[in-house]
């Protein structure tokens, strides 16, 4: 079952097959599949736990209404999520809210091989340095926003011209990450 759904202003495309409790199942967001675990029946009157790809995250909903936004916290950060009408069955909220934080979203392309950060966050790892040849795809460096990690691939073969960021410094949605020549 397919839905787009918009985390705090911004939309994505979700896929899910189904959604056993206690057993790993795929969530496809963006083409990216990711592996959750919804250990038990979700109590919307209280937090309730997820394992994405292994790791374990802590979800409350609230204001739980038809055709109104889905106010979530994901290990305590606060997102107002929206879901659009559903194309084929229904799908339960409890597997949207969690999952959505982990999608990959692109690395941004601005004029002559600049890559900024798609995202605020933490660069926590760098894996590329001045002079070194890149492929698209190639990672690039390591985004931690909302207490996930967030790869930020190359969008185009070349070599790195700069790298305008160092691992454990805070970037901003829009920052030059490096320069890709």
């Amino acid at each position: 079952m397919k839905r787009e759904i918009t985390i705090d202003g911004k939309q994505y495309e979700v896929e899910i097959n189904e959604c056993p409790i206690g057993s790993p199942f795929s969530v496809r967001i963006n083409n990216k599949t990711l592996e959750v675990t919804l250990e038990h029946e979700p109590n919307y009157a209280k937090a309730f736990s997820i394992k994405v790809n292994g790791k374990p995250y802590s979800i409350e909903l609230s204001n739980i209404e038809k055709n109104a936004p889905l106010l979530t916290k994901v290990n305590n950060v606060p997102f107002k999520v929206e879901l659009k009408p559903a194309t084929t069955s229904k799908i339960a909220l409890s597997t949207l809210s969690p999952v959505s934080v982990q999608v990959q979203k692109p690395t941004q392309l601005k004029g002559e091989g600049v890559i900024s950060a798609p995202m605020a966050g933490r660069i926590i790892s760098i894996r590329v340095k001045k002079g070194d040849s890149v492929k698209v795809g190639s990672v690039l460096c390591v985004l931690e926003a909302m207490k996930m990690e967030n790869e930020i691939a190359s969008p185009q073969n070349g070599v790195v011209e700069e790298v305008k960021v160092q691992e454990g410094k805070a970037v901003n949605e829009g920052d030059m990450l490096m320069q890709i020549k």
